[in-house]
């Protein structure tokens, strides 16, 4: 991606409303710290908003932008050796925009290697730009990543690159993809510098888990009940049998029903349900999924048991657990943009459910 550039490169943050700053500011401070280290200016960016105005971020601190997009695309026609391209997102779904991706697609047929951070991915992968490729995916946003994106090979690690597209989950994961980035230019010993002063202990690689392994977030150590549950994890849409779980681990169902109460407190059951109720709500207040989709997509029968499960672990139905959310953003909306916006947000959610 980037050895086609043999004295600098140049990257465009395309910032996305309610983008992490956190995500944003870690690679920039990676490239920063690299031209520091090497004593020179070799990588430079610059940031790019629909309008050419200040971006508001997640926390609520607004960042200038250099130039619009569309001035970008003017810009981009007339370079010789096209840059970098870096959609900045956050937590949020971001909705389409045909704009920005006719944009995408220019920069990808000229060349230009592409980078996702956070749900810049999931604008990446809304522009067709990621068919067939393996894309690191926050695993808050995966249930609907995978639904939406069927055709990309999501992935709940902390960056991934596949040919010239790069994709992280987010958070401080930025840093150590731009740092694989400087190690691939510049090698170890500059990587290892940069790490020195960012006081960084340890430097993730492509491939590396998003999450603390099974071990360590649920406190337990039984190597078949660890095995279990992470088939259990892998398989939500069409859950497996506890007969096939157990004889996955070479033991029978007493033994596993027995194991699972003493190191969980649940039966395999119960807490197999949990994980499949546990996605279902991320589905639910992360995308306009109608419920029956949600319930299949998540390993139940029918929308009725699905919201009577639903109904019995959260204290009220899927349909009053997703109102809030949306009613949250639309009155962020309101606020932001006027009344207009907000009526054209109910519009556009309405032809997705």
């Amino acid at each position: 991606m980037l050895n086609q550039y043999s004295t600098s490169c140049n990257f465009r943050f395309y910032l996305l409303p309610a983008f992490s700053l956190q995500g944003f500011s870690s690679a920039i401070e990676a490239l920063r710290l690299a031209n520091e280290v090497l004593g020179r200016k070799v990588y430079s960016w610059e940031t790019i908003s629909d309008d050419g105005g200040p971006v508001v971020s997640s926390c609520g601190l607004s960042i200038c932008a250099d130039h619009s997009l569309s001035l970008e695309r003017d810009r981009n026609r007339r370079l010789i050796s096209p840059p970098v391209i870096v959609v900045t997102g956050g937590g949020n779904t971001p909705n389409r925009h045909k704009q920005r991706d006719a944009w995408l697609r220019e920069c990808r047929n000229r060349g230009a290697g592409l980078v996702g951070i956070g749900g810049g991915t999931t604008v990446i992968a809304g522009a067709g730009l990621a068919a067939g490729k393996r894309c690191a995916v926050h695993w808050e946003q995966f249930p609907m990543f995978c639904e939406r994106f069927p055709h990309v090979k999501a992935v709940q690690t902390t960056f991934e690159q596949d040919g010239d597209l790069f994709t992280c989950a987010g958070g401080d994961a930025p840093f150590d993809m731009f740092l694989s980035l400087v190690h691939h230019d510049h090698g170890s010993i500059v990587a290892n510098r940069i790490c020195q002063r960012a006081i960084v202990c340890r430097a993730r690689s492509a491939g590396d888990r998003q999450r603390l392994p099974l071990h360590s977030r649920m406190r337990l150590n039984h190597k078949a009940v660890l095995k279990i549950i992470d088939r259990m994890e892998s398989n939500i849409a069409e859950p497996l049998d506890i007969e096939e779980l157990a004889a996955s681990a070479s033991l029978s169902r007493r033994q596993v029903e027995r194991l699972f109460r003493h190191e969980l407190g649940y039966s395999p059951s119960r807490y197999y349900m949990e994980l499949r109720l546990e996605r279902a709500h991320l589905l639910l207040i992360s995308t306009r999924l109608p419920i029956v989709e949600i319930a299949i997509a998540c390993g139940f029968v029918s929308a009725s048991h699905f919201s009577k499960t639903y109904r019995d672990v959260y204290g009220c139905s899927p349909h009053q657990s997703r109102l809030p959310v949306f009613q949250h953003k639309e009155a962020n909306l309101n606020s932001r943009f006027g009344k207009r916006a907000t009526t054209q947000s109910q519009a556009s959610h309405c032809e997705i459910a």
